[in-house]
């Protein structure tokens, strides 16, 4: 059985995060996918999150392809978790090629292409300005 891990913020889900995550869960029998805290978040990105780490949790592991959902403290701690949880593969978005190759080590490190025309970033920035 192989497992596969994913992390994300998934604020604001739209069809390129279920995209990512359905061909993620192709890769391997079961997908895990931690779910960044709103402090790590907040740090990341200088900017909380429209929804809170738990209601991000809740609409993530309502995905029927996502096996299993955890919370994501620390970007540090990514090789603890592939560890912890036994992962075969380590999924990540194209736009981070490279980043997480250190891994490799750990288990077999794949970047999959990001949905073209779709970011959490554009589509609040719309909102904000308006149609």
């Amino acid at each position: 059985m192989k497992t596969v891990i994913t992390f994300g913020t998934f604020d604001m889900l739209h069809v390129g995060h279920i995209r990512i995550l359905e061909r993620a869960k192709r890769l391997g029998d079961r997908l895990l996918v931690g779910v960044s805290s709103d402090e790590l978040n907040f740090r990341k990105k200088q900017k909380s999150a429209i929804y809170n780490e738990q209601d991000r949790m809740e609409i993530i592991r309502s995905i029927a392809f996502v096996d299993d959902v955890f919370l994501e403290e620390s970007l540090e701690l990514k090789g603890e978790y592939i560890k912890q949880f036994s992962a075969d593969i380590l999924v990540m978005g194209d736009d981070w090629e490279g980043r997480f190759d250190m891994f490799n080590d750990l288990c077999q490190v794949v970047y999959l292409p990001r949905t073209l025309g779709i970011s959490t970033t554009e589509t609040l920035e719309y909102i904000r300005v308006g149609a």
